[in-house]
């Protein structure tokens, strides 16, 4: 996350080395990122942890950074394959969903991953449609409410200078990104 606000504000390339350096160094072998790999010993990525790190990159390469940035960007492109490989909420092994606060749709989203978010994501960065992300376009798609907006499912804790949206009310940002997201991998979703 740090990645990505320092490189939104422009902060000097100099002072991005050590991050870019650290990030590096923490990408696992199953092509994502998990903050507890350096304290804790992760042995698998972690979704959170992967989603926050590519949007940093993204954010890095966007605002054109040089340093270590086909090393970042190949391992984006790694982490990008380690979200797909989950279909974006499923166990890689037993296809189970991981966790069902993936599939509540947050605004702002702060560490927490959750499928708008990887979606979003991938938006962005201007991947196109994988039918790995089939499963979470469905669950999105579902989440539509017959007035065409999207709730805010979940709010996380932290510190607030206001209050942006109420928990249940349809979501003015949600709504934004969902409808973004549909519109780039198209709104035919089956489901």
């Amino acid at each position: 996350m740090f990645l990505n606000y320092a490189a939104y504000f422009l902060t000097e390339e100099d002072d991005l080395k050590s991050i870019a350096d650290f990030l590096l160094s923490e990408h696992m072998k199953d092509g994502g990122f998990n903050c507890n790999s350096n304290g804790k010993g992760a042995t698998h990525s972690s979704l959170h942890t992967t989603i926050s790190v590519i949007e940093g990159i993204l954010e890095y390469a966007k605002n054109g950074y040089e340093y270590r940035l086909e090393e970042l960007q190949e391992a984006g492109e790694k982490s990008r394959e380690f979200l797909l490989r989950h279909r974006l909420f499923r166990s890689d092994r037993t296809g189970n969903i991981i966790d069902k606060k993936m599939l509540m749709l947050s605004y702002p989203s702060r560490w927490k991953y959750d499928i708008l978010r990887a979606l979003d994501y991938f938006r962005v960065a201007g991947v196109e449609y994988d039918p790995r992300m089939q499963d979470a376009l469905i669950v999105l798609k579902k989440k539509r409410r017959k007035d065409g907006t999207w709730r805010l499912q979940a709010k996380h804790p932290g510190q607030v200078h206001f209050e942006l949206e109420e928990t249940g009310k349809p979501s003015r940002w949600n709504t934004l990104r969902a409808m973004r997201v549909l519109k780039h991998f198209g709104d035919d979703v089956e489901g």
